[in-house]
């Protein structure tokens, strides 16, 4: 079993900047691809990006592409979303997983094995 925590989420307004971070413990694997998802309301969840944790290669949805950055952790185990030039419909309530079967469907929500709880972002004026 995999453990996430997200952590970072807030209130910020249009142009801000908004860091979130997903700390993973239990059996961690260097075969991982640790992704962010986001759900608005009334939305299904939306892959926004992930990243292989052994060679590091990332990868985004358009929207998001030049304004977020994900990244392995200073500290072992986590994963942060940098999150710049925020816009209204960013907000959402953002999710860390985990999954070791991912392959190439980084976008595929059902490919990951494990989640957070979830944090919520606000983008508002």
């Amino acid at each position: 079993q995999v453990q996430l925590v997200e952590s970072g989420g807030g209130l910020v307004r249009p142009g801000d900047s908004l860091r979130l971070s997903c700390a993973a413990s239990g059996r961690t694997s260097s075969t991982y691809v640790m992704g962010w998802f986001r759900q608005a309301p009334g939305k299904e969840r939306e892959f926004v990006a992930a990243i292989r944790w052994t060679g590091g290669m990332t990868y985004y949805v358009d929207s998001v592409r030049g304004r977020f950055t994900i990244s392995r952790g200073s500290a072992r185990n986590t994963v942060s979303l940098q999150m710049n030039s925020l816009k209204p419909e960013d907000t959402a309530v953002y999710y860390c997983a985990a999954g070791s079967r991912v392959g190439g469907s980084y976008y595929d929500a059902v490919k990951y094995d494990y989640w957070g709880q979830g944090t919520q972002v606000t983008v508002s004026s």
